[in-house]
């Protein structure tokens, strides 16, 4: 199951997992983004994708779209905890919608959606949980109050879930993406991207495939003695 799929980051994860054969559950809240990616990821209908129209922020969505996915495959080995929403602003101006709003995606969501497939892996002593935090969780950007208190709170749940899980034979990791071109960046002056990738040792942003290998590699059977990590892809940017 990956969050946040219809587009972006988790829909191109999606791809290359479809790609390398693993049976892909993509949810997001806006369902017509989410039927344009089904068509886009899977054009001729054939391949194990299965598209979920779900509410991170709501628990009782997300308890409805881990039933969906059970009922069509009867497990969940990996969640990706990918969703997430920015409302920047400086914190003299940031307004309490849209704190609770960042929270509510990026922090209870993830809260959620785990909590939510818990008994399913628990029951098969098996699973990995990825959450997408950021470099912002770690050390804080200008404007971000409300993204930062959340992606450094994935991190805080991510080394404690870890704790708790593993002897469940779950792993729980976190992946912290650098600067990675996304919509998100695509109104970014490109004088503001060119000093960004000035202060990059591998002197470039990163790439959506660059977050979805990080992905797979949490995901899959190598990395089955990792847990408790945070995987910071972001070419060097926080030496």
């Amino acid at each position: 199951m990956i969050t946040g799929a219809a587009r972006g980051i988790g829909k191109n994860a999606a791809r290359m997992f479809l790609a390398n054969g693993a049976k892909v559950a993509v949810c997001d809240v806006n369902e017509a983004q989410l039927a344009e990616a089904g068509r886009d990821l899977d054009p001729s209908g054939a391949l194990p994708l299965l598209t979920v129209a779900a509410n991170v922020a709501d628990r009782a969505s997300m308890d409805k779209a881990v039933k969906t996915v059970t009922e069509k495959w009867g497990r969940v080995d990996v969640l990706i905890n990918n969703a997430g929403i920015t409302r920047d602003s400086l914190l003299a101006k940031m307004s309490e919608a849209d704190f609770d709003s960042v929270i509510g995606v990026n922090l209870k969501g993830v809260f959620n959606c785990t909590q939510a497939v818990l008994p399913v892996m628990s029951s098969q002593r098996k699973g990995a949980i990825i959450n997408t935090s950021s470099i912002v969780g770690v050390y804080g950007n200008v404007g971000q109050t409300n993204y930062a208190a959340a992606k450094s709170g994935v991190i805080g749940m991510t080394k404690t879930w870890a704790k708790e899980l593993g002897r469940k034979g779950i792993t729980v990791n976190a992946v912290a993406p650098g600067f990675t071109m996304t919509d998100m960046l695509a109104t970014v002056p490109e004088k503001i991207l060119d000093a960004i990738k000035e202060k990059t040792p591998l002197q470039r942003l990163g790439t959506q495939d660059d977050i979805g290998n990080a992905y797979m590699f949490l995901a899959s059977d190598a990395a089955a003695f990792v847990t408790g990590q945070v995987l910071g892809v972001d070419g060097g940017l926080v030496i």
